[in-house]
């Protein structure tokens, strides 16, 4: 399978892309859009769960989404930096995929991954299109790929968003990928640590939060994204 997609969204723990932009990418393919998904860690800090149950909700997530390909990039959770090996690992993955457009993680937000992740994210993308950059997949030398667009969701701090997805129809799609990680978020059924995402009422303010951004442009709900750079329009009513 050709390898090239055409969004390629970034999340530094498996469950960070599902939380925000799951409609988003559901919206995308059901367009027709070919969608990645790449983790940075393995969440392996997480206190619920394990690596290995990580990638199997991840995986089922996934399949659920309809992405075309899920792949890790094994930095470590908490304390990855931008040091250019780690940064070499994710130009590879963006040069692998080739994506017109790359989401990623909000700028600032309650957990420091997510903020050093969106500035680590924007680098990586900006770097993957310097030829004297040399990176390899397969033992193959990879040719130079900048992303057109970065847009970066918003997770659990309120940020202002430049724009936002109607994602109304794929709301509970989305909850279903969301809820195949069974040992992160509200289950009765899965024993561990309560955490601030366990609880029943962070779920429900998954959903405050989607109806909020729908209120934004009268839907019932939809997800938030800041861009990197100013987008141009061709016409003011694109915009409308």
């Amino acid at each position: 399978m050709d390898s090239k997609v055409d969004i390629l969204a970034i999340g530094a723990h498996p469950d960070d892309v599902e939380l925000s932009a799951a409609g988003t990418i559901l919206k995308h393919i059901h367009l027709g859009k070919k969608v990645a998904i790449v983790d940075l860690t393995e969440g392996e800090l997480g206190s619920r769960g394990s690596v290995e149950t990580r990638y199997q909700e991840a995986d089922k997530a996934a399949q659920l989404l309809g992405v075309s390909f899920r792949e890790n990039t094994q930095l470590a959770d908490g304390f990855f930096t931008d040091d250019r090996e780690s940064l070499e690992k994710l130009i590879a993955q963006i040069r692998y995929f080739r994506p017109e457009i790359v989401l990623a993680n909000a700028p600032s937000d309650r957990h420091p991954d997510h903020g050093r992740g969106a500035n680590f994210i924007e680098r990586a993308c900006f770097l993957s299109g310097l030829v004297k950059i040399e990176t390899t997949r397969d033992d193959e030398k990879q040719l130079p790929w900048r992303p057109k667009a970065v847009y970066h969701y918003i997770q659990d701090n309120y940020l202002k968003p430049d724009f936002v997805v109607d994602v109304t129809p794929f709301r509970d799609k989305k909850f279903e990928a969301i809820f195949a990680y069974e040992t992160q978020f509200y289950n009765p059924s899965i024993e561990g640590p309560q955490t601030p995402i366990s609880s029943k009422e962070f779920v429900d303010f998954l959903e405050a939060r989607m109806i909020q951004m729908g209120r934004n442009i009268q839907v019932k709900y939809a997800e938030g994204f800041i861009a990197g750079r100013i987008p141009g329009v061709e016409s003011l009513f694109d915009l409308i």
